[in-house]
């Protein structure tokens, strides 16, 4: 994949890092162009990163290379800042066409139309606060363990209030906690 980029872009200059604060640090210290970001860095995640970069270093693009084919997460990339959204398992040409659209200011992402919200959606006062505290870090892309880290919790009480949250709010995966919290602003 680095010597399709460095073949398309001869004068591209491509680093490397293992997490999102890293990434947030090189792009200070050297004003990048363009990031290619994976929503489940360790670290902050994608997202988060995304969301970071955006604001700090506003004409740095970014561009999400992600294994989640979700429209969800797709809306959260953009909702963040970013120019485009690419599978991993799409073609290698794909990204080039997204790293191209992100340099003349235009978007990528393979689902250019979101659903419309869904009618008789739960409200959001049948969840407690510590229930919306795991489900929006559970939308960020946290793990359970991470969860449990940051709340200071057990992994199975995370476990608990997820189960919670899926009967109250009668979702049956994560795709649609993710749009749940979307929709009522707690990414």
């Amino acid at each position: 994949l680095m010597q399709l980029i460095l073949d398309e872009f001869p004068t591209a200059r491509i680093l490397e890092v293992s997490d999102a604060e890293s990434l947030i640090h090189e792009v200070h210290q050297a004003e990048w162009d363009l990031v290619i970001c994976d929503l489940t860095m360790p670290g902050r995640g994608g997202i988060r990163a995304t969301e970071d970069l955006r604001h700090e270093c506003p004409d740095t693009k970014v561009v999400v290379l992600t294994m989640h084919d979700d429209e969800a997460y797709q809306r959260m990339a953009q909702l963040a800042g970013a120019s485009g959204y690419v599978l991993k398992k799409a073609l290698a040409t794909e990204l080039i066409v997204a790293i191209r659209n992100a340099h003349a200011g235009k978007t990528h992402f393979p689902t250019a139309q979101w659903p419309p919200r869904p009618a008789g959606r739960p409200p959001l006062e049948l969840i407690t606060e510590r229930e919306r505290e795991v489900l929006s870090l559970i939308a960020h892309g946290y793990t359970t363990a991470e969860v449990a880290a940051k709340l200071h919790i057990s992994e199975k009480t995370v476990e608990t209030h997820r189960a919670h949250l899926v009967e109250k709010l009668g979702f049956r995966n994560r795709a649609d906690l993710v749009r749940f919290a979307l929709e009522h602003g707690l990414l």
